[in-house]
């Protein structure tokens, strides 16, 4: 395998038992700070026996109090913050749909934490001084944008801030300025594929894309690549901790995504709290070891990945996490069978049939017998076995049995601005699709 350079390689070449004594160090400095100021988590840390960052050990980490989506929402709009207010320069947040939003202080020093991951996480899939990064996150209170803005600028590139939406505007530049990094999410990468496809044009100089924001597979990976002539790599981030860039894949990670775990430390866990070993599917748990404006110590993402070390031999030796198999929140319970929305769009793109919009439906509108319905889109004439050969697949995969429609190209929405949403809970009222009122 040809390895990237690294753009840190103190930070991400480090040896682990240098990096490990470094986070116990910065562990400790993060408990002093978070007792100091008071507040939520010291106080849960007291409770514990905690008085001081002494008394912390990263192999008991496991044993320390957690916090939650929850627990911000109570301390909202201030945040559990841990720095007087004029040491605050920017807040970002995400949009709330799950409760009140959730608004995140940062310091000058969480925007230079932030900007040194991105740049790193950018030199891993290819980017250099010389590169033009075409990013299409959306700018604003969303992390996406900004994050990459800070990250292209720190590595040296030159950054088009296009923002997401005004695809035709999207398409004109990629092609006349020549960018050789796409970023935006998945889902708007595939959107501007096709609309490239459908105005027959083409960006030859795209070389990479980094698309998060969202859960996604290798199966779209592969739809992405063909559409857009490029690589397309996985980054993950969540605007609690930092943003785009706690972890990101590299052109040598065999597809998994290094974690910047000099910053953030992750663990994976059970459902009860308990650690997973690697390999093993758990939520990610992140404890943001220099973060300032509001740090936090264990917090319970609800992403669900498991976790691995480094690639071997790799000059790289930061651990890896793999894809985003889904949220906790997010798991279908049908019939006794537990289900990732991921699972579902591994079997669905799988099938070269199949394009890749799609709904997943949770029909529980008869509580005592849940159903669990896919729509999905043909890519060209399918034929009558559509239908039934992805039936099969799914129950195959799944171990139940879901109700497949396919309904005709162009019927389910496009998402130009923001997520896709691939998952509807149906409880009441009328049919996500009207197809499915038939």
């Amino acid at each position: 395998m040809t390895w990237v350079p690294l753009v840190d390689p103190e930070a991400e070449g480090a040896a682990p038992d240098v990096r490990r004594a470094l986070q116990q160090t910065r562990l400790r400095s993060l408990v002093d700070r978070l007792l100091a100021a008071e507040g939520l988590q010291a106080s849960r840390l007291r409770a514990a026996g905690v008085t001081a960052g002494a008394d912390v050990r990263l192999d008991e980490l496991a044993s320390l109090p957690t916090v939650s989506k929850p627990d911000l929402w109570e301390s909202y709009p201030r945040g559990m913050r841990a720095v007087p207010d004029d040491e605050i320069v920017c807040i970002h947040g995400s949009s709330g749909t799950g409760g009140r939003p959730t608004l995140i202080p940062y310091t000058p020093a969480d925007l230079d934490v932030w900007a040194e991951v991105m740049a790193r996480a950018l030199g891993g899939a290819g980017a250099t001084r010389g590169s033009v990064i075409h990013n299409a996150y959306g700018y604003g209170l969303f992390t996406g944008g900004l994050g990459v803005h800070h990250g292209g600028i720190r590595l040296g590139a030159t950054v088009l801030p296009l923002s997401g939406s005004m695809t035709e505007r999207q398409i004109r530049l990629l092609v006349d300025v020549g960018a050789d990094v796409l970023t935006c999410t998945p889902s708007y990468a595939i959107y501007l594929g096709e609309a490239m496809r459908a105005a027959g044009v083409s960006a030859p100089s795209l070389r990479v894309g980094l698309h998060g924001a969202e859960p996604w597979t290798d199966a779209m990976r592969v739809q992405i690549e063909s559409l857009l002539g490029l690589r397309a790599l996985d980054i993950y981030g969540l605007s609690e901790i930092i943003g785009p860039g706690v972890a990101c894949e590299s052109l040598d990670s065999d597809g998994m995504l290094n974690v910047a775990e000099d910053h953030f430390y992750v663990e994976a866990v059970a459902a009860d709290g308990s650690p997973v070993p690697d390999g093993t599917p758990g939520e990610l748990v992140f404890t943001t070891l220099t973060k300032t404006g509001m740090p936090l110590l264990r917090y319970r993402s609800g992403d669900v990945a498991s976790l691995a070390g480094p690639v071997e031999g790799s000059p790289r030796t930061l651990r890896r996490m793999s894809k985003l198999l889904g949220r906790t929140d997010d798991m279908l319970v049908v019939r006794g069978v537990n289900v990732y929305p991921t699972e579902i769009e591994a079997v669905l793109l799988a099938d070269r049939r199949v394009s890749p919009y799609y709904l997943i439906v949770e029909d529980r509108r008869e509580p005592a017998r849940p159903e669990l319905r896919v729509v999905v889109e043909p890519l060209a004439e399918s034929g009558s076995d559509l239908a039934r050969d992805l039936t099969v697949a799914l129950r195959e995969r799944l171990g139940l049995t879901c109700s497949l429609l396919v309904v005709a190209a162009g019927s389910l929405p496009r998402v130009e601005v923001g997520k896709a949403k691939r998952l509807v809970r149906w409880s009441t009222g009328p049919a996500p699709v009207p197809e499915l009122a038939t």
